[in-house]
Order: C-alpha cells, then sequence, then structure tokens
C-alpha cells in the first residue's frame, strides 16, 4: 500500500513545486523587483513598474490636423510636443481629407481636431450640438488655375470643367455659391484630395482646377503654364456682403471641453504661438511642415504668406464664422447641416 503511495506523493510534490515556479514568474512582470529606498515615495509603482514619470503632469490630448494651410499652422506646436515641451501631451493624426477626422471626432477616439468651418457646423447638427468650434484658423486660400489665358473672369468658366478637391466641404460649397451668384454653369469634377487635383493638373490631365494654398504654390513652381487666374477671396467679396470666407477652423468635443477645459484653454494658447511663430518664422516652419508631412519645405516656404493662416477666438470668431455660414445657409441649408448652429457653438474660454 505504501508504494503505491508514494508515486502519487511524488506527483503531487512536483506539481506544487511547478505552480509555485510559475506563479513567482507573473508577478516578477507587473511588480517592481526592488523597494523604494527610505525617504522615496512609492508613488512611482503606479506607472507600470518603477519607470520615472513625467516632470509634471500633462493632459493627454488626441489632436487631428489637415495637411495643407490648417496643418501649417499648428506645425510649431507638433514640434513642441515632440520635444516634451508642450503643456499638454499631444497623441497627432495628420489626415489628407475631413473624412478621415470626422467619424473620429462623433465616435470620441478625436478630442481636438482641424476641420473646414461647414464641416464644424455639419458636425454640431449631426451630434445634437456635441461638437464645438474654437477658433478660426484660415480664411480664404483659393484660387482657380488653368494653363487657358483667356479665363479672366468667372463668366469664363461657362460650361468648363473644374476639377477640385473638398466635395461636401468649403470649396464645393464657395464655387458652387460664387457660379450661381454670377449666373454661371461649370461642371465641377469632384477628387479625393487636393494633392490629387495638383497632380491631375501638372500632368495635363485637368485644364481647369480650383485648389487652395499652398497647391496653387506647387503648381506655379513646376509648370510655366500655369496661371492663377481667379482668386476665389475675391470673387466671393464681390457676391457676398458683410461675409468674410472663412476656410477652416479648430473643433472640440464638448464633453471633452466640460472635463478638461484647463486643457482646452492651454492648448489654445499654444495653438495660437505655434501660428504666431508659422507666419512669422517662416523658414523654420516649412522645415517641420516637411518633418511631418504637411507640405513640402520648400513649397511651405513660399506658400505661407498666402496662406491667410490666423488665430481668431471668442467673439471676433463667432462674428466671423456666423456671418460665413448665413450666406452659406442662404444658398444651401445642408451646406450647414440643415439649420445654423445655436450660440453654445462657439465656445468660449
Amino acid at each position: 500500500m505504501m508504494k503505491k503511495f508514494l508515486p502519487i506523493l511524488m506527483i503531487i510534490v512536483l506539481m506544487t513545486i511547478l505552480l509555485v515556479g510559475c506563479t513567482g514568474n507573473e508577478g516578477a512582470s507587473s511588480v517592481p523587483e526592488s523597494t523604494p529606498e527610505s525617504g522615496e515615495s512609492d508613488e512611482t509603482d503606479e506607472s507600470g513598474g518603477g519607470e520615472p514619470e513625467a516632470p509634471e503632469d500633462k493632459d493627454i490630448v488626441n489632436l487631428a490636423i489637415l495637411k495643407g494651410p490648417t496643418g501649417i499652422g499648428a506645425a510649431n506646436l507638433l514640434e513642441k510636443n515632440a520635444g516634451g515641451v508642450a503643456v499638454n501631451e499631444y497623441n497627432v493624426t495628420v489626415a489628407g481629407a475631413p473624412d478621415e477626422i470626422n467619424a473620429k471626432l462623433i465616435s470620441g477616439e478625436l478630442d481636438i481636431a482641424a476641420v473646414p468651418t461647414n464641416v464644424a457646423s455639419l458636425l454640431y447638427n449631426r451630434t445634437d450640438g456635441e461638437i464645438q468650434i474654437l477658433a478660426v484658423n484660415t480664411l480664404g486660400v483659393l484660387h482657380i488655375v488653368s494653363s487657358d489665358p483667356t479665363i479672366e473672369s468667372v463668366g469664363d468658366l461657362e460650361g468648363r470643367t473644374i476639377v477640385s478637391a473638398g466635395q461636401g466641404a468649403i470649396p464645393e460649397y464657395a464655387i458652387d455659391f460664387i457660379l450661381k451668384q454670377n449666373g454661371v454653369e461649370a461642371d465641377i469634377e469632384y477628387k479625393a484630395e487636393h494633392s490629387e487635383v495638383a497632380s491631375l493638373f501638372l500632368a495635363g490631365e485637368a485644364d481647369v482646377v480650383l485648389v487652395p494654398e499652398p497647391f496653387v504654390t506647387q503648381i506655379l513652381n513646376q509648370s510655366e503654364e500655369a496661371w492663377a487666374v481667379l482668386d476665389l477671396t475675391e470673387e466671393w467679396n464681390k457676391v457676398a456682403e458683410d461675409s468674410i470666407l472663412t476656410m477652416g477652423c479648430v473643433v472640440v468635443r464638448r464633453e471633452f471641453a466640460e472635463n478638461h477645459k484647463e486643457a482646452v484653454d492651454q492648448f489654445l494658447t499654444e495653438y495660437a504661438e505655434s501660428i504666431d511663430q508659422a507666419n512669422n518664422d517662416i523658414g523654420t516652419t516649412a522645415q517641420i511642415c516637411e518633418r511631418y508631412d504637411i507640405i513640402a519645405a520648400a513649397v511651405a516656404e513660399k506658400a505661407i504668406p498666402n496662406c491667410n493662416i490666423v488665430y481668431v477666438d471668442g467673439s471676433g470668431m463667432a462674428r466671423q464664422v456666423g456671418g460665413f455660414l448665413e450666406v452659406l445657409y442662404e444658398a444651401n441649408p445642408e451646406s450647414v447641416g440643415g439649420t445654423l448652429p445655436s450660440d453654445d457653438f462657439y465656445y468660449v474660454k
């Protein structure tokens, strides 16, 4: 009987040793091997195994910008963030088109994002007011570029095909409004991104295009036959009284703004500084733009003075955006989401 019992006992002992060994290994992966020395705080254990914390607590902000003018304004902020000297910690997405941003704002994957101004209104209406506008960052930058020297006025676009990006955003509604006010009919062929439109023109596959800066500069630099024949800001001003062509803005999720007001206000301060630096230190900003795939440095350096990059918040923002959205609404209510936003659309510090 004893002989039968001994093998069973040995198996039990062996299994116990193995289990204890496995448990010990698991604990070593989550608990620091060393304990804090006398006088040291053990709070660093919460960071996941003894790694040092950042010198100061930072709010994490999921931020998205667009390639092009609105991205240029944020370039210096992105550089500060990469160097660890921004007040907030930004998880940054650089997108090629607004559609890449909209769904992530609605789902909560993004906290703050740069979008066309009318898209901000669309998102406000689509989410029952859960998206607010923080600041205007770009005024009019759209131009009609062509290799046809006979195009000198909006009337000369009659019957032409214009290749553009920005369907469902400012480029579409601006050109539609200007054509309608001038009694002109033209076909608009939409592409996914402004860079694609520029490439088609340079390849000789489109002879009339609607593009914003810095793509205007890019085309003119690479084609001796290209001309910026019409400035849509000037054409807008001719037919839209008391309204500014307000192209781009930054928005925030209301829930994030309410729960992280200090972080949002700090973002606005840092963003304003970034835009100011972009307008006053063009060479450095151009290099940063290339580093973050916003736009090539050579193009950015020539284009920035023409990009109308601004920072307007508070009551000034509300006046500019409100007047612009009213013009869009009167021309096409769907361009702003079917109804004009209420006063709570505008974030105030």
